[in-house]
């Protein structure tokens, strides 16, 4: 039994389901962890839910600095007491999807890094929320479900394509650093896990005239998945379908054609003809 999973039991401290706590105390696959999100001696970083601080042990060990963001209140005490040694390291209580993140990383060197092993529940609004947050991040290392992975790395007519696939790849440059097994956990997940990184783009991997008209088009051609892009439109802006239609006409885009099925050039080109 590692020492840090022997801190967790002495302490008497039960995982909390609720928080999708699973902890990894494996030292080896955590130096590999540290490694793949690449974090350098010059570079701060943000990490979202250190747990026990078994991988913030070694991101602090990497980085010039670090600031966790914990939300079980139980866990700070066996944080602060494992981590005292740390210089370069502080703790912040609280929920990262309520907290004022411009707040939390205003200590932090810019751009910094963000790593996190995040409550699978919380995955997907919480990367919308940094990507939209207008922070400084140069890339995030995070540890996902591996379905979500596969989704963020699909490809347009894939079953995973979707906002989630759309948003990641227009704003960053998206590769699975490793697959981590449930058993690599404790206590075990009921899926296996991917480690992803998602490097931000220096420009989105497309121009658009009105971002906001983006992915309010992206948002429409998702939503009705069994529908035509035609009626996606219809619904999603209201509008009759002579008027969508002119739309997908002036896009060079088949009206019958199926949401799911366009590429982010395409996405955009449709929504450069409505913000006309």
């Amino acid at each position: 039994m590692s020492k840090t999973k022997d801190r967790i039991r002495e302490s008497n401290l039960r995982y909390k389901q609720s928080l999708g706590q699973n902890f990894i105390y494996d030292d080896e696959l955590l130096a590999s962890l540290t490694e793949a999100a690449g974090v350098s001696a010059s570079e701060d970083v943000l990490e979202i839910g250190p747990g026990c601080g078994s991988l913030t042990k070694h991101l602090c060990a990497a980085a010039r600095k670090v600031i966790s963001v914990e939300l079980d209140e139980r866990l700070i005490p066996l944080l602060q007491a494992f981590l005292a040694g740390e210089k370069n390291w502080s703790v912040v209580q609280g929920d990262i999807m309520a907290l004022n993140l411009a707040e939390v990383t205003a200590e932090l060197q810019k751009p910094f890094a963000v790593v996190a092993n995040i409550p699978y529940y919380i995955t997907t609004p919480l990367i919308q929320r940094l990507l939209t947050s207008g922070l400084p991040i140069s890339r995030m290392a995070l540890m996902v479900q591996k379905e979500v992975a596969d989704k963020i790395l699909s490809s347009p007519g894939e079953e995973g394509w979707g906002p989630l696939a759309v948003r990641c790849q227009y704003m960053c440059e998206p590769q699975r650093a490793m697959e981590v097994p449930a058993a690599c956990f404790t206590p075990p997940p009921k899926v296996d896990s991917s480690f992803i990184l998602l490097p931000l783009r220096e420009k989105p991997a497309v121009e658009v005239k009105d971002e906001d008209m983006f992915f309010r088009v992206v948002n429409a051609a998702f939503a009705l998945r069994r529908k035509t892009l035609l009626n996606g439109l219809c619904a999603a802006f209201h509008t009759e379908r002579p008027e969508a239609a002119a739309w997908l006409e002036k896009a060079g885009i088949d009206p019958m054609i199926r949401g799911e099925k366009l590429t982010i050039a395409q996405l955009a080109q449709l929504a450069d003809v409505i913000s006309c």
